[in-house]
């Protein structure tokens, strides 16, 4: 009896300090409305130049997102055997290379507007995905889905899936694939990703 007793408590104990953990719906969801309303809205659609607009985002981006965290995701297990002079290059190449991406893919958006469409549960007790949609002139509205991540109280976004297509997925799948392929690996993918840049 006092063996069950414990094991009850335990699972209580368990239970609870998961429910704390458990990252806050309502905040992630303001915290995504503030990045696409005050971020990126208002970048797609100010009048000003690409070089400007791109500025901007690497702002924006270096804020919101935690693309350190990422760029450990999509290198995988290499990130284990990569030298900290190559973890540094692949991070700031791949820094510099979803800043670019994504100040030239969101203009898509020029003149829409997000829509929130609730929150979803993530296996991580500490990330949630926010979905929204952005009506389209023509045919459905696009999905998109914002992971976050919240650390000590911070929020950041770990992955952006767009129509069901996880960026972060993506880039893993493709860098595994180019390393596993390169006589170079890792150094192969890191100057791949460089002649990618402007």
């Amino acid at each position: 009896m006092k063996k069950l007793f414990m094991a009850l408590l335990a699972t209580m104990l368990m239970n609870m300090a998961t429910a704390d953990a458990a990252i806050d719906g309502a905040k992630a969801e303001n915290f995504i409305k503030k990045v696409t309303t005050q971020g990126i809205e208002q970048l797609v659609n100010a009048n000003i130049s690409q070089s400007e607009r791109d500025t901007r985002f690497t702002k924006l981006f270096n804020q919101d997102l935690d693309l350190d965290f990422i760029g450990k995701f999509v290198l995988g297990r290499y990130w284990r055997t990569a030298t900290e002079q190559q973890r540094t290059e692949f991070i700031n190449v791949y820094r510099k290379l979803n800043i670019q991406t994504w100040s030239e893919r969101f203009t898509e958006f020029k003149g829409k507007h997000f829509e929130f469409l609730g929150t979803e549960k993530s296996k991580s007790p500490d990330q949630i995905f926010v979905a929204t949609q952005v009506p389209m002139q023509e045919g459905a509205p696009a999905s998109v889905k914002w992971r976050v991540k919240e650390t000590n109280g911070n929020m950041r976004i770990v992955d952006i899936i767009i129509e069901n297509v996880s960026l972060a997925q993506t880039a893993r799948s493709e860098y595994t694939s180019y390393i596993q392929k390169s006589p170079d690996g890792i150094e192969g993918l890191i100057r791949d990703l460089k002649t990618k840049l402007k």
